[in-house]
């Protein structure tokens, strides 16, 4: 197989990637022993003694017991790491799988696809990440967005970007937008309302700029735009890993997804640890261990990032901030959210640690007639975790039958 086909389906291979999940874990037990008594006096004279905090030594006086407090958090730290083996074991080994059936594809331009979702109504266009597979918006049997809208008097319609082939590999956003999305709209004999997740809302607010008349609304969930807000030292230090994905860059002309893996898990280090942990205790029956089940496959299935794409966005939204600086261009030209007409709404979700609401709010701002939505949910729950419908789904769809409205004709005087 080369290196450009998408993989087969296989065994689950999360958490990805395992050895850097698993070294911060061991980071972590590490760091909870090394400072305390009796492990500091008997550490190996041929390393560096372990600096005890402030906070450890006060911890340590005020326990009265030294020897016993070392023996307390040795007997926690390791169980927190068999929590965290059995944990994974359970995820590995639990039965269920996506079973869902594709629509029909109503258009498709090398490896990307036009879903059509049926339901009777206006044409909803929905614009994934070019990073995780589109199925996040169709997980499961209730547990997807696209096929509670297609019952509520819509017609959502997914364009599925695919694995990268050869062609896909060399291309630019401007290839994604300019080209692929924009034919997509000749399958189309309406004008669709637009609707982008986390990278593809980027994708999404470009194409809406570039060609208003086109649509007739855009809505943007999770959408990242001042990627500085939030922490600026961490967005740099990403950009800064750059030259360290050269070599990978080179040889399969993307950027693999074990190293976006990587950059995501550097936002929340013990997350996965921790979440992992808790998925241990639950009942491997229960809805809830199957819906996390269905999440850790869908982000354990990721997409290579093709080359120049991958570049764009390390190098230029994440080290510069090209798009909060209006330095991001789409087909030579700055994508400058003050100048859609177009009505719009931003979903911010309170719990996103992936894009902080504080990057994602300010479109509403500079969006002239926006409209902000802030569901208490985190980046992935919004779309597709146990309180989705209530607190995204059905707001947007509220919304989308506002905007496909026609507007009211004015009594003559």
């Amino acid at each position: 197989m080369s290196g450009t086909e998408a993989p087969a389906p296989l065994m689950r291979r999360g958490p990805r990637p395992l050895l850097l999940h698993l070294t911060l874990a061991m980071l972590k037990s590490s760091a909870s022993i090394a400072g305390l008594p009796p492990w500091s006096s008997v550490w190996p004279s041929s390393h560096p003694r372990p600096r005890q905090s402030p906070a450890l030594a006060h911890l340590v006086a005020a326990s009265g017991d030294p020897d016993g407090l070392a023996r307390a958090v040795l007997a926690a730290t390791l169980a927190e790491d068999q929590a965290l083996i059995a944990g994974i074991a359970a995820y590995r080994r639990h039965p269920w799988r996506r079973t869902l059936l594709e629509p029909p594809a109503i258009w498709r331009e090398g490896e990307t696809r036009l879903l059509d979702y049926g339901g009777a109504g206006p044409p909803v266009l929905f614009i994934p990440s070019l990073v995780n597979r589109g199925t996040i918006l169709d997980l499961d049997h209730g547990a997807s967005l696209l096929r509670f809208l297609a019952g509520e008097g819509v017609r959502p319609l997914l364009l599925d970007w695919g694995w990268p082939g050869t062609r896909e590999r060399r291309f630019t956003l401007t290839d994604y937008i300019v080209g692929r999305l924009e034919r997509a709209l000749g399958a189309l004999d309406e004008a669709p309302i637009l609707v982008g997740y986390c990278m593809g809302g980027l994708l999404a607010l470009a194409a809406a700029l570039r060609q208003p008349a086109r649509f007739r609304a855009l809505a943007l969930l999770a959408t990242p735009w001042d990627f500085h807000a939030d922490d600026r030292a961490r967005a740099q230090a990403l950009a800064r890993l750059l030259p360290l994905m050269e070599p990978a860059l080179a040889l399969g002309h993307a950027l693999p997804i074990d190293w976006l893996q990587t950059m995501f898990a550097l936002v929340d280090p013990f997350g996965v640890g921790a979440k992992y942990r808790a998925f241990a205790q639950l009942d491997p029956c229960s809805a809830r261990a199957a819906r996390f089940v269905a999440l850790e496959d869908w982000l354990n299935d990721g997409v290579p990032l093709a080359e120049p794409v991958a570049r764009e966005a390390v190098s230029g939204w994440y080290g510069e901030n090209t798009p909060a600086r209006g330095q991001w261009l789409v087909a030579g030209l700055p994508v400058e959210p003050n100048a859609l007409a177009l009505p719009t709404l931003i979903a911010a979700p309170t719990r996103d640690r992936l894009v902080p609401p504080a990057s994602a709010r300010p479109l509403a701002a500079l969006i002239p007639n926006a409209t902000l939505i802030e569901p208490e949910a985190g980046h992935i729950g919004m779309i597709a975790g146990t309180s989705a419908e209530r607190v995204l789904w059905q707001p947007l769809r509220a919304w989308l039958h506002t905007v496909s409205r026609p507007p009211r004709r004015r009594k003559p005087a």
